[in-house]
């Protein structure tokens, strides 16, 4: 167990919990952070009701993610049988979003090694150059050439499964553009969808975040520079048209005879 101290900044979904559990195991963890989300802006929520077709868009999302996430596959995939929990309740948490001045705060008191980052909104201001070895974040996608929101969707989308995967990279104020530590792929099988595919990269990545977290310890250095400005996807960017090809693709044998096993590649300077 490395004995380097972190603070964890995640979201509440099953896959974050796991995230920090399994990260709580591996190192000496002093707060885990959630983001809940419940102090929207004023100015947001008239912006949507002024834009119908934007409010059309927000209201769909949400019916097609409750639709995808039925039945608690998610819960099911990192958890089995088990309800999804956080370990550490102790040291426990809850923000409305990530940049309120409150974690800042927690970050100053506590004064880690690391602060370690899964599953929130996008980091801002001076919380950026806290940590004294910085802040690493796990993104859903291989960056640069997928960065933002649902990068798996957009792999296969492209017809690209083999850029299916999670970057382990240093952040900075850009959308996925930080230092690369590690692209990890996962094993792709052929019943996979977008969700297992991207569930089993996270599950992948985890265990190459434990692994960092023992290595950054006896002083190797990672961390390479991103060159390629690459693409950003965003979440208004996918629309039914999108799902019901990737759907035919998907059915007409995107992901047969592949071959394709769990892949780790680190970036050294």
């Amino acid at each position: 167990m490395s004995q380097l101290s972190v603070i964890i900044l995640c979201g509440q979904s099953p896959r974050h919990l796991y995230f920090a559990n399994q990260l709580s195991k591996a190192c000496l963890p002093l707060a885990i952070v959630q983001e809940g989300g419940h102090d929207a802006p004023i100015k947001k929520i008239i912006g949507l009701l002024l834009n119908p077709a934007k409010f059309r868009n927000k209201v769909w999302r949400w019916l097609r993610d409750r639709k995808r996430y039925t039945g608690n596959k998610e819960a099911q995939f990192f958890f089995g049988a088990d309800t999804p929990t956080l370990d550490r309740e102790d040291i426990k948490v809850v923000v409305p979003h990530i940049n309120h001045p409150s974690v800042s705060d927690i970050v100053d008191q506590y004064a880690p090694d690391l602060i370690l980052v899964f599953g929130t909104s996008l980091i801002k201001g001076d919380l950026l150059a806290k940590g004294r070895l910085g802040m690493i974040n796990l993104h859903g996608g291989l960056s640069p050439e997928y960065r933002g929101a649902d990068c798996t969707f957009w792999a296969l989308y492209n017809q690209e499964p083999e850029k299916v995967g999670c970057t382990i990279h240093y952040i900075n104020a850009g959308i996925d553009t930080g230092n690369i530590i590690a692209h990890v792929s996962p094993e792709i099988k052929e019943t996979d969808d977008e969700l297992t595919l991207f569930w089993r990269a996270v599950h992948h990545s985890v265990d190459t975040f434990v692994e960092l977290l023992d290595r950054l310890e006896k002083g190797e250095v990672f961390g390479v520079k991103q060159t390629d400005k690459g693409s950003l996807y965003q979440v208004k960017d996918r629309s039914l048209q999108h799902e019901r090809k990737l759907d035919g693709l998907l059915c007409n044998g995107l992901l047969k005879n592949l071959n394709l096993g769990k892949r780790v590649s680190w970036f050294k300077p």
